[in-house]
């Protein structure tokens, strides 16, 4: 395989993931949100105490794109803010009911997707996938 089959199926991957991840949440019963709104309720069920700065890190925005969205998902009623009882300054994001249920599907869609691309494939087929998308990853983590 050369060059640019590899950039064609990277570039055709993306958005195609990102396509089908806009539509399943437009058909769905969650159709009032985002992709980037699911992003972010994606973080705060990954993780324990998670601050809107853990998510702007994350996710590479500013701290005031995040509090919007923050602020739309708490409406929305997907996410709850904490404040710390030892700094009130600190707010700990936590995600409702609803949040973690649309979570959990999010989660079954990449689940579904990362055992539709292994499931023909013998070990070393899958240490030679893992040992690219580390390369990949690393490359971009530089990048940014």
């Amino acid at each position: 395989m050369e060059y640019s089959e590899i950039n064609e199926y990277l570039v055709d991957i993306f958005n195609r993931v990102s396509v089908i991840e806009e539509m399943s949440l437009k058909t769905s019963q969650f159709n009032d949100v985002s992709l980037k709104e699911m992003h972010t309720i994606e973080i705060i069920g990954k993780y324990s105490n998670v601050t809107p700065s853990d998510i702007a890190r994350e996710l590479m925005l500013t701290l005031g794109t995040v509090t919007t969205s923050l602020n739309k998902l708490e409406t929305k009623g997907y996410v709850t803010r904490t404040r710390s009882r030892r700094d009130r300054r600190v707010v700990y994001l936590t995600l409702t009911k609803k949040g973690r249920l649309l979570d959990r599907l999010h989660k079954k869609f990449h689940k579904n997707m990362v055992s539709q691309i292994v499931e023909d494939m013998d070990e070393n087929d899958m240490k030679a996938l893992v040992s690219g998308l580390k390369n990949l990853h690393k490359f971009l983590e530089e990048l940014v």
